[in-house]
């Protein structure tokens, strides 16, 4: 294993080094390509203080550009070989450079590297989050036009209560993957703060060019005290894993509603073939195996959440328990943009079982409709209601899509405003 720190004063023993890098090369994988994006402006900064020549500079950058398009390629492998992806990077620029490859770690730590090449790494992600946030919101939405008056029963209490619609519970998810798009952006535009020329948390002794980093590596602001950069290790993490838990939360609830309405007891809905698995023994089984598992994935989310938290219990500066902030950032961005990619196909391929949707809707279904109806004729409520209540066992069967027809309040079946949420969605994708 390469070590960059090595003084070259005694042999580090093997078992404590392979516990100390743990997964980090793993890991690390994943932050690779932000590491040389961060390190070719690193080399950009040293050069305009003054601290590279022109020439070293630029065969740095052309190095790494290099190494950039090998691990691309698939010609550059991050094995144990080296104790992480940053001791990778500065040994292939030695390998490539020799005497100036050793000059890239000028006025940087490794605690600052990790910090801008996670920073990143959180930045693109959240720019996959929201994209598919919008695509979800699109295509529930195309569903919630086409459904909009089809008839099933809405619940409270998982007990059948009121008439509702297809379309309504689809709206439903186009609004909250609408509100989570908008949140990714915000995320982002909080975190968007460079890290980088923070070194172990103290600056350094050298003018850095921090300011023209952060226009290279496209942040919009400085994250200015090296203190700070550090104690927000993990900190920044959190929040974009609250930002993943709101549409994962969201993902929850859906796969609910379809495990439920799944079930032969409701049949309300058939899943696509491609998201259902058999059984072992039981030849008539068809299982939301697919379903279930991304019901599942927000577990993941939390317990990433938690293992954050439990490692950010720290005095302030830089603590090699930080290390573990890393496992669980990616696990759980990485799932959930797994688990994400699946929605739209599956929302789209999903079959209505229309007339038995509408069979469920019961005649004590439209006593709300009843009251409502006795109170816009001049009734007081309360008294509406105990005659609606008192009509019950009397009411003849109503015509569902009348009942639908007659929902004009802003946001109901008659009056969706499926307008508005698009022009949020519009907005998003500029």
């Amino acid at each position: 294993m390469s070590l960059i720190w090595a003084k070259g004063t005694s042999r580090p023993d093997e078992a404590i080094q392979r516990f100390s890098a743990a997964d980090d090369v793993q890991l690390d994988r994943v932050l690779f390509r932000f590491d040389i994006q961060a390190s070719g402006a690193h080399v950009l900064g040293l050069e305009k203080a003054g601290v590279l020549s022109a020439a070293e500079s630029s065969s740095l950058r052309e190095a790494l550009k290099s190494l950039d398009a090998a691990w691309t390629n698939g010609e550059f492998e991050l094995d144990e070989r080296y104790e992480d992806g940053h001791s990778a990077i500065e040994s292939y620029l030695i390998e490539k450079l020799g005497e100036v490859g050793k000059k890239v770690h000028t006025g940087r730590s490794r605690n600052d590297q990790v910090l801008v090449a996670s920073r990143l790494y959180l930045r693109t992600s959240l720019d996959e989050l929201k994209a598919l946030c919008v695509t979800i919101a699109k295509t529930t939405l195309e569903v919630a036009h086409a459904e909009m008056m089809t008839p099933m029963p809405g619940y409270t209490h998982l007990q059948r209560a009121v008439p509702s619609s297809v379309g309504l519970w689809m709206a439903a998810f186009a609004e909250a993957f609408t509100d989570n798009a908008e949140l990714a952006e915000l995320t982002r535009k909080w975190v968007n703060k460079n890290p980088l020329g923070t070194a172990a948390g103290y600056g350094v002794n050298a003018p850095l060019e921090r300011d023209l980093v952060s226009g290279e590596l496209g942040f919009d602001a400085l994250q200015i005290n090296p203190i700070y950069a550090q104690n927000s290790r993990g900190k920044f993490e959190i929040q974009v894993i609250d930002t993943f838990a709101q549409a994962m939360l969201d993902v929850r609830r859906l796969m609910w509603d379809l495990s439920l309405y799944t079930t032969a007891e409701f049949d309300f809905v058939r899943l696509p073939d491609a998201y259902t698995t058999g059984s072992s023994i039981m030849p008539n089984k068809r299982n939301p195996d697919i379903v279930e598992l991304l019901r599942a994935a927000y577990g993941v989310v939390e317990g990433a959440r938690v293992e954050l938290t439990q490692t950010l219990s720290l005095p302030s500066g830089y603590h090699r328990d930080l290390q573990n902030t890393k496992g669980p950032m990616i696990r759980a961005i990485e799932r959930s943009k797994e688990a994400l990619r699946l929605i739209p196909p599956l929302i789209g391929e999903l079959q209505f079982q229309r007339e038995k949707m509408a069979a469920a809707i019961s005649p004590d279904m439209y006593a709300t409709d009843i009251a409502t109806e006795l109170a816009l004729g001049g009734m007081p409520f309360r008294d509406a209601y105990k005659e609606a209540a008192r009509q019950i066992p009397e009411i003849q069967d109503r015509d569902p899509a009348e009942s639908l027809k007659s929902r004009t309040s802003p946001g109901a079946t008659a009056n969706p405003l499926l307008d508005r949420i698009e022009a949020r969605l519009s907005g998003l994708a500029d």
